[in-house]
């Protein structure tokens, strides 16, 4: 299951992801912000990243105007590794390389064609492990 959520500012481009993954079949779970709330993307970050750690979600997508805010609140939580992703390249190798658990993007900087084609490739990459897995252990220690 994927964990969504998003801030005020990108209530649009989250619906539109979310009806991609309804398309795909992929199972969701939608945090909001919803059309007509405000809230702050700290806020909306613990809550999606929570639902990561507790192991409800595999992974989680999170939403705002430049996707940076979100990363960043992300990534102070331990145990996640979130990636703030405007091309498939970036999108294919935080997977691949390190192990992200959170996808991060801004409404104001993709489109809907290019969100969901970050969202694709980000869910079907795995992680390849090997020499990877030890930098990926080595960002973890960095939270101790």
């Amino acid at each position: 299951m994927i964990a969504i959520g998003n801030d005020h500012a990108a209530v649009a481009l989250k619906r539109a992801v979310c009806e991609y993954l309804d398309s795909k079949g992929i199972e969701y779970k939608d945090f909001g912000c919803f059309e007509g709330e405000k809230c702050d993307y700290p806020d909306k970050a613990l809550e999606v990243c929570s639902a990561v750690l507790s192991g409800e979600a595999e992974k989680a997508i999170l939403i705002c105007g430049t996707g940076v805010g979100m990363s960043m609140a992300a990534n102070k939580i331990k145990g996640i590794r979130a990636a703030c992703c405007s091309d498939i390249f970036s999108a294919k190798f935080t997977r691949l390389h390190n192990d992200a658990n959170v996808l991060c993007f801004g409404e104001r900087v993709v489109g809907a064609g290019l969100a969901t084609e970050l969202v694709d490739v980000f869910i079907n990459t795995g992680f390849e492990g090997g020499r990877h897995q030890t930098r990926v252990d080595k960002i973890s220690a960095l939270e101790k």
